[in-house]
């Protein structure tokens, strides 16, 4: 049957074979029908002809032909829609991309050009003479110029000229050769989802600059980005002091602008800004930044304590409409962020374009796009959130955090006395402010005042340990350093009661469930709840445990990125998790001082084949550890917060202090184990270079041959040492599992702590169960007397997961019973052969 779809030209099919056409009246009533039912039943459509007397000629299976030709044009539109959007984007991309070559040939000529001159500057000029007469010097190509500039002029018409050489300055540098950028580690050539991302090379201070699409008109984006402490984490406030008007529409505002310290080791920055925000002549919207110095006649800031004065150059947005909706946008940022103010150690940290890119640059871009993406999406998730208010608890979260760390005094924070140490540093704080959200009754009778909130802080120094690495272990296995009682302690200054949660967990492990709330576009970050288990007890009924909730954010679990700063910021939540609830924040957080690349997979976890080299401890050469060129280094900072009453202050700062102590002894520990040639250098040796672990490999080989038939491994080496060697580079998946009531995993060779995606030092903390599905599960209980019996078994492929919740799939396992000398059964053997994740 030939069918129309051109919309009220369908023609109707009788069963006398002859067309009739719907009339206008009836293609009407049919529209409005539709758009309050498209999908009727066979009910629903009889009922329709009943109820309009205009469709009663019309049979019911034409008016089921009619809603089916509807659907089809309807999901045409949406298509041809989608491809249009697709077809804009790509478009704009292609001018981007267009623009993006021009400026590289432009820079090649220019670099052309200059090595041309030097060369015959070199030629021509003796390489001693040194010319005084000017006050500029030439080193490696680049001209650093030291002028001595008189005062400039900051009344009305001298900061309208600084706005335009501001302008010109900026847009120099988003479009044009003024600095040269190079591509930045890490980032693919050429745009992906993060936009074209590249930093300085050779000029003053630290650069970033960014270039992508948004789906936002540009006075939107304008609007955001001018809103710094909105999406820029590190923001501690932006005050604008003044606003001037413009001739040609634009306006020039005096601002004045204060950054966290992202440690405790350093003091906070701060700005004094114009910003020039304008129109240009092609429709481009401009809004442009710089730092005011060495100004007279007009408005000036004085240094602040607590602060160094740092020094924005000219940077900014470019933002121009894209056809058919949307805006490509143009971020550069150019600072001086003056390291001789730091510590030796940290300076990398303050001379790192690479990080300056990764905390604004690219934080601007995925803000934006996280906009767009909300605006796009249904306004409430399935936790009857909407999109905004999740991410307004991310925010608070990591504002109170940074303000935590910082403790500034005008938010009223002040020092306390150390016990005769140093390493940690504690602050109370006792303003109405800070204590607002804090001070809870009960509705069940019972009262928690306080009347002070504490904070201990402190940092360290870690080496050749991956940041994203440690945060993962530390987020994954939290009973490694938490204190449940301390938990608790947190939990109750908050009221606790029925906690409904719903949603799917994506991991757990002693006594922890962690269930997602939300994530950011590119899964850069994400939000979610911690539920402990029975580590808090109710005040009715003392025997009774009870469930202590935390609210956590976690960014920077990507390994691959360079320069990025890791976090793990919770708080205990009250019993209505409502949006405006009371937060203290804590957590860690850990950035990266260089930007070495890492000589490891993806997944590395515990790489023990370096320590399976080395003979008995300290028969290694100390030189050996330097030549380590994937050697790392960052800072970890940590703050907890507590609410106390005020005549507990002095049992509170030592209980705190006291934690925080053993909470850096446990992140050593961790981090030792996680840093093979630092813990190798160090005298400690892993369960692999053990004589017990030599015996087990051999003991897994034996039983294998003896079972099986076959060798396990292909080596002509006869020693344990060598078997334990071959059996841990074995490129299946190996795993032993205790013969006990709840089975838990013993060993893994570095294949097996791949797949899991765990660590020797936590491997315990899995059992077998957890790593198969309801299928999986079913299946090993039916083949386990088998294994006892027959002394091994083989499984048809399927899927498991790791401990962090991710399915692996695997073509197919083996299982077999190890036998010790005895020719007792010491434990469960699993091999997964061709394993992969999905």
């Amino acid at each position: 049957m030939a069918m129309s779809c051109k919309d009220g030209k369908q023609p109707l099919n009788m069963d006398n074979g002859k067309y009739v056409r719907y009339t206008p009246e009836q293609v009407e009533a049919l529209e409005r029908l539709y758009h309050d039912c498209p999908k009727p039943s066979s009910i629903r459509r009889h009922q329709l002809i009943r109820e309009c007397p205009i469709l009663s000629n019309i049979e019911p299976k034409q008016i089921k032909v009619w809603f089916q030709n509807r659907r089809c044009r309807e999901k045409q539109r949406k298509e041809a829609s989608r491809l249009q959007a697709v077809n804009r984007k790509l478009t704009a991309m292609n001018k981007l991309l267009m623009e993006e070559n021009d400026r590289l040939q432009k820079q090649v000529s220019q670099l052309v050009y200059e090595n041309g001159y030097f060369r015959q500057h070199t030629h021509n000029t003796p390489l001693a003479t040194k010319d005084t007469s000017c006050e500029s010097v030439v080193t490696s190509g680049q001209h650093h110029l030291t002028p001595q500039h008189p005062p400039r002029d900051a009344s009305p018409a001298g900061l309208l000229s600084i706005a335009e050489e501001t302008l010109t300055e900026f847009l120099s540098k988003a479009t044009g050769t003024a600095i040269e950028w190079v591509q930045m580690p890490g980032m693919k050539p050429g745009p992906d989802s993060s936009g074209i991302v590249a930093i300085s090379h050779g000029c003053t201070g630290v650069g970033a600059r960014a270039c992508g699409l948004v789906g936002l008109e540009p006075t939107r984006v304008a609007e955001i980005l001018k809103d710094r402490p909105l999406w820029f984490r590190d923001c501690r406030a932006v005050d604008v002091l003044n606003v001037l008007p413009t001739a040609n529409g634009g306006t020039i505002e005096l601002l004045y602008m204060q950054l966290y310290a992202p440690t405790t080791l350093a003091p906070g920055r701060d700005f004094w800004l114009l910003r020039y925000t304008s129109v240009l002549e092609d429709g481009s919207l401009v809004v442009c930044e710089r730092s005011l110095k060495n100004t007279q006649n007009g408005p000036s800031m004085p240094p602040v304590q607590h602060f160094v004065r740092a020094e924005m150059l000219p940077s900014g947005y470019l933002v121009r409409p894209c056809e058919g909706g949307g805006s490509i946008i143009h971020v550069v940022d150019h600072m001086d962020l003056e390291p001789w103010s730091v510590p030796e150690v940290l300076r990398p940290l303050y001379e790192s374009s690479t990080a300056l890119a990764q905390k604004t640059t690219m934080a601007a871009l995925r803000h934006l796009r996280q906009i767009a993406q909300e605006a796009s999406q249904s306004n409430v998730t399935n936790w009857g959130r909407r999109p905004a208010a999740l991410r307004a608890l991310s925010q608070r979260l990591s504002r109170g955090f940074n303000e935590a760390l910082n403790g500034f005094s005008d938010e009223g924070w002040s020092m306390i006395g150390n016990d005769g140490m140093d390493d940690v540093t504690i602050l109370v704080n006792s303003s109405p402010d800070k204590l607002m959200g804090s001070n809870l009754s009960f509705t069940n009778g019972f009262s928690a005042v306080n009347s002070a909130v504490l904070c201990a802080k402190a940092s360290m120094l870690l080496q050749n340990v991956p940041p994203a690495i440690l945060l993962r272990f530390l987020r994954e296995h939290r009973s490694e350093w938490a204190d449940n009682n301390i938990d608790a302690y947190a939990a109750a200054a908050v009221k606790v009661g029925p906690f409904s949660l719903q949603g799917s967990r994506v991991g757990s492990s002693g006594g922890q469930v962690i269930l997602p709330l939300a994530h950011t576009i590119e899964h850069e970050e994400f939000l979610e709840v911690i539920k402990l288990e029975g580590v808090s007890h109710s005040p009715e009924d003392p025997m009774m445990p009870r469930d202590v909730f935390l609210l956590q954010l976690c960014c920077g679990m990507d390994e691959n990125a360079v320069g990025t700063c890791a976090e793990l910021i919770f708080a205990p939540i009250d019993a209505t998790f409502a949006d405006d609830a009371p937060l203290l924040p804590s957590g860690f957080r850990i950035i990266p001082l260089d930007s070495g690349k890492e000589a490891s997979s993806p997944n590395r976890t515990l790489d023990l084949a370096a320590a399976l080299e080395v003979g008995p401890v300290g028969n290694k050469a100390s030189g050996d550890h330097s030549a380590n060129s994937g050697c790392t280094r960052s800072v970890m900072t940590i703050a907890f917060e507590f609410a106390f009453e005020s005549h507990m202050q002095e049992h509170v700062a030592a209980m705190t202090r006291q934690y925080i102590r053993s909470i850096i002894s446990s992140v050593q520990r961790v981090a030792l184990a996680l840093s093979p040639h630092l813990g190798s250098q160090a005298g400690l040796r892993s369960p692999l270079g053990t004589p017990e672990a030599q015996t087990l490999a051999r003991w897994i080989c034996q039983s294998y041959r003896s079972y099986l038939g076959v060798e396990l491994l292909k080596s002509n080496g006869e020693g344990s040492e060598s078997i334990l060697k071959t059996l841990w580079h074995h490129s299946d998946a190996i795993m032993c599992c205790a013969l006990k009531a709840l089975p838990i995993f013993t060993f893994a060779n570095q294949a097996g702590l791949d797949m899991l995606e765990t660590t020797l030092v936590a491997l315990q903390d899995i059992t077998l169960e957890k790593i198969f599905d309801d299928h999986g599960r079913k299946t090993l209980c039916s083949e386990f007397p088998q294994i006892m019996q027959q002394g091994f078994t083989c499984l048809q492929g399927g899927i498991c997961l790791s401990s962090m919740g991710r399915p692996v799939s695997y073509e197919r396992a083996v299982a077999w019973k190890v036998l010790n000398e005895e020719e007792n059964a010491h434990c469960i053997c699993f091999m997964f052969i061709n394993w992969s994740f999905v």
